[in-house]
């Protein structure tokens, strides 16, 4: 059952009805219809009809002129030609019709010659009858009828040229004819389903039409609603017709914002892809490369245990000024099995026995003394060959084993120029504790990139007659060096620990070039016959080193230790007459009882005794961490170049051959993970 209608859609039902039809949108221009059209369908709609118009003007005129249809010429377009579009607008689909039936019914009749504009008009002949010639002028007669002959001959010509244009155009016509009825037959289609809804639609006007009497009352009333209504109605096409144009705008934005979007998760889709590649590489390479990292420590670790745990070389230093120059052949080099292009490994000293030179009466003979260690340095040996020897060495104390190093030597010998290096602060003559601290940092930012972070916490103590004290202490605490002990670090702890002596954390070397100056100003030095400016202690520098790749959960820590001991110097040459030489005697005597047990103790790690006295001096029970196990130590053997200290050197270069220990394959060590 169908729901009832208001009267008020009733109403404009029947007004719409009492409207003439408007058929539905055709592809093809109806008579009435193109033309309210939008501008631009409109446009489309007069296009073939524009067409059609320049194809059928001269079509047109045979159709409406005199029976004997004139010749149809190309002539400029005149007043005349621009106004048959519109004609042909009026006429609409009928024109092509009209134009058919003409060109079926026209029968071809003479051509009249086109005249060109401008162009003079030919002769006519029979503007006035010219007068016949007598009979018996026959001459005359034959030359008119020349003329005249000559006159049609060149008509005929041009009717035939003309002929030949005529019959072009209207095969052209006849083809625009063809389209024409195609379109016509197309339009007739239209017109009868336009018919058919117009008769459709008188039916159901015939039908309200009883009910539109009824309601004429009620319309007369409404008609300013209603024109109320068709106002809105044209505002709300309007309205349409713009929001039409902004949902295509909108619609084409939003097919390029598509376009775009896929583009752009295509992209994406391909970066996360390929992220997705570079992080699994990148963990594989990461695994590579920890593996590699942990592969390079071992050989490492083995290539210095190859090389011995215990190393000892020999440095000797250069003449100084005002000092007398040595006599040729007092000290000799050899070169190595390799060659001179070999690093020497061997040293020959020459000694003169004057006592039993003196004794026969005969030149005093020379005593050749030859010693061999794992690297010699010559006097014009420089700090950085020297520290390039030992930067390998440096490197195992960052890879979790404990290193030490020690610089022997009696007073003047250069110990302190080796370890700490020379004053001014010129990079060339820098030591070996700022050099090894600048190595140490700066692999350690290198190892930052793999996952490792490093600490580094650095201590500067002295022992000075078996008795340790701060070099970094400051303020009131400096001269308060009997208050320290060496105690372990916790019950059960193998770490030992320096009481009251400051731990200071380091980063960079400028830290680190502040506390050797101030340690070396806090250092215990006195005045003998051997050196103005001696060291009567030993100090030890200390680096703790901790390291941790939290990715792996890994932990290593060692100590770096690095020794300048006390003047090695026998109690004859550096002994001299005063009331204040008893403290020099007893300095003397601690210094050599510390530098013996030092033997001992290494000697002992050397035969792998089973008891190593660190005990009996505090320079080896602080140092025990750093001398036995997997530890690696080196000692620098330093010797004067001159004739005058030959004993002192002798005395120390069979000391450093006691220590050292051939190189020999023992078994790898593991580092001092935690």
């Amino acid at each position: 059952m169908e729901p009832q209608r208001s009267p008020l859609l009733e109403v404009r039902g029947n007004v719409e009805l009492k409207r003439p039809l408007v058929k539905a949108p055709s592809r093809l221009p109806l008579p009435g219809t193109r033309f309210k059209r939008g501008p631009d369908r409109m446009e489309a709609a007069l296009e073939p009809e524009k067409k059609r118009t320049r194809g059928l003007d001269t079509v047109t005129k045979i159709a409406t002129s005199h029976p004997r249809p004139p010749a149809l010429t190309v002539r400029p377009q005149t007043q005349s030609q621009t106004t048959a579009p519109k004609v042909a607008k009026k006429t609409g689909p009928r024109c092509s019709t009209a134009i058919g039936t003409v060109l079926k019914n026209q029968k071809p009749g003479p051509a009249v010659p086109a005249q060109k504009p401008g162009a003079a008009a030919p002769p006519v002949l029979g503007g006035k009858k010219p007068t016949k010639r007598p009979a018996w002028d026959l001459k005359g007669q034959l030359c008119d009828l020349s003329a005249e002959l000559k006159c049609c001959r060149e008509r005929t010509q041009t009717l035939n040229q003309e002929n030949q244009q005529l019959q072009d155009q209207l095969k052209e016509a006849q083809q625009q004819a063809r389209a024409l009825g195609a379109e016509c037959r197309t339009l007739e289609g239209e017109l009868a389903r336009v018919q058919a809804q117009a008769e459709q639609g008188q039916q159901e006007l015939g039908n309200l039409r009883a009910h539109v009497l009824e309601l004429e009352e009620q319309l007369g009333t409404q008609q300013g609603l209603v024109q109320e209504l068709q106002k809105e109605q044209v505002g709300l096409q309007e309205e349409r017709r713009g929001l039409a144009a902004q949902l295509e705008e909108q619609e084409r934005r939003l097919q390029a914002s598509e376009a775009a979007l896929s583009g752009s998760q295509a992209e994406v889709a391909s970066l996360r892809q390929e992220a997705a590649t570079q992080a699994t590489l990148l963990v594989e390479q990461g695994e590579r490369l920890h593996g590699l990292e942990m592969e390079r420590r071992r050989l490492h670790n083995q290539l210095q245990e190859l090389k011995g745990n215990i190393r000892v070389f020999c440095r000797v230093r250069p003449v100084l000024p005002g000092e007398p120059t040595p006599s040729p052949g007092f000290l000799l080099f050899p070169s190595g099995p390799g060659g001179p292009s070999d690093p020497p490994t061997r040293l020959s000293i020459s000694r003169t026995d004057e006592r039993r030179g003196t004794l026969s009466g005969t030149p005093a003979p020379t005593t050749r003394h030859d010693f061999s260690f794992d690297r010699v340095f010559p006097p014009g040996s420089g700090q950085d060959q020297v520290f390039e020897e030992i930067a390998m060495l440096v490197q195992s104390a960052l890879d979790g084993y404990p290193v030490c190093i020690f610089a022997y030597g009696q007073t003047g010998s250069g110990k302190t120029f080796t370890m700490e290096g020379g004053p001014g602060g010129d990079p060339q003559v820098e030591g070996l504790i700022p050099r090894a601290l600048r190595h140490l940092f700066s692999v350690a930012q290198e190892l930052g990139g793999q996952g490792w972070t490093y600490s580094f916490v650095a201590s500067y103590v002295e022992i000075y007659n078996e008795t340790v004290r701060d070099l970094l202490a400051t303020g009131t605490r400096k001269g308060q060096g009997s208050e320290c002990e060496i105690r372990r670090a916790g019950p059960g702890s193998e770490e030992l620990t320096v009481t009251n002596a400051r731990y200071v954390p380091v980063s960079c070397e400028k830290e680190v070039e502040a506390l050797l100056q101030l340690a070396h100003q806090n250092r215990a030095v006195a005045r003998t016959s051997q050196n103005e400016r001696s060291s009567r202690s030993h100090s030890v520098f200390q680096l703790q080193i901790s390291g941790e790749h939290a990715g792996r959960g890994l932990q290593c820590a060692a100590p770096l230790s690095l020794v300048d001991l006390a003047g090695s110097e026998r109690l004859d040459p550096g002994l001299a007459l005063g009331p204040g030489e008893r403290e020099r005697l007893r300095e003397t005597q601690a210094i050599n009882s510390s530098l013996s047990t030092l033997g001992l103790v290494i000697m002992a790690l050397s035969n792998k005794e089973s008891h190593v006295p660190y005990r009996n001096s505090k320079l080896t029970y602080l140092l025990q961490n750093s001398l036995g196990g997997s530890a690696k130590m080196l000692m620098f053997v330093n010797i004067s170049p001159l004739e005058e200290n030959v004993s002192e050197s002798l005395n120390s270069l069979r000391f450093a051959s006691k220590v050292q220990l051939p190189p020999s394959p023992g078994a790898v060590r593991t580092p001092g993970w935690l």
